[in-house]
């Protein structure tokens, strides 16, 4: 069974300006002459088809994109205006406006105008900005995107610390171009731990998000955890130098992501 999601991003490759110039023009030029055209058989189609509710998903997306468009075309007026220097960016060609937002109130890095904003929008749709966080945008600069493998003994969580660090993590890591998330945690589980992962079995259990430890403020950490039988021994091994078996009340000894699944966890009753 795949493990995936969505593809893994790679960063952009660098372009020469006078073809993003020339992409740039085309991309009106199609703009204006046939995005009225769609748009207008788009409302017809969708009204056709599924009544109000199809013209309401439809102007939805619509809207979505349009904010994601705003993202990048006001990304440095946003920045100025919005953010503190410590902020997580707005720009991000994936995200839109909203879901920015919303990750600089986790953050508390809004200046007073973007607080002014998040009300505003709170007023018309409560905690818009946190609802809208979006965890399966591309990774980016600021987003540091990783696996965790969940395993759980006796209302405890399996844990280990790598050589020269002092906090707990839960073990995984990073994609490497092109594996699955499957694949990657497979690698990772065993180059940590010397077991072998059983893909078959591997349950998602969610994404969380939260500020990178070690980094400087305003870049994420995003956690794509899974559940998942394995083959094998369990034996520290490469950069691993110790692990544990933790319970909640050692959430002090973890990263700020790990807090956050420890919380869920324990909300659940899987974690003691």
């Amino acid at each position: 069974m795949m493990i995936i999601k969505k593809q893994v991003y790679q960063a952009d490759r660098k372009v020469n300006p006078f073809i993003g110039i020339l992409l740039f023009l085309i991309s009106i030029v199609l703009l204006v002459v046939t995005g009225p055209i769609g748009f207008v058989y788009g409302l017809f189609h969708s009204l056709s088809t599924k009544g109000l509710r199809g013209l309401g998903e439809y102007l939805l997306k619509i809207a979505i994109s349009i904010d994601q468009l705003g993202n990048v075309m006001m990304m440095y007026l946003l920045n100025l205006l919005w953010i503190k220097k410590e902020g997580y960016l707005f720009g991000n060609r994936d995200e839109t406006i909203s879901s920015a937002l919303g990750r600089n109130k986790q953050l508390d890095t809004l200046t007073g105008f973007g607080k002014f904003i998040d009300k505003v929008l709170d007023i018309i749709d409560p905690n818009h900005s946190l609802n809208s966080i979006d965890y399966y945008i591309e990774p980016s600069d600021q987003i540091i995107d990783k696996l965790a493998w969940i395993h759980l003994e006796h209302g405890k969580i399996l844990s280990t610390r790598s050589k020269g660090k002092v906090n707990y993590y839960i073990p995984g890591g990073k994609r490497e171009v092109g594996e699955t998330d499957g694949q990657a945690l497979y690698r990772e589980i065993k180059e940590e731990l010397s077991v072998d992962l059983q893909l078959p079995t591997l349950k998602f259990m969610g994404i969380f998000e939260a500020q990178a430890d070690g980094h400087q403020p305003g870049i994420f950490v995003r956690m794509t955890c899974y559940f998942g039988n394995y083959a094998g021994k369990l034996k520290p091994d490469a950069e691993i130098e110790e692990m544990v078996w933790l319970r909640y009340a050692d959430r002090d000894k973890v990263s700020k992501v790990d807090e956050l699944i420890f919380d869920y966890l324990h909300n659940k009753g899987l974690l003691l």
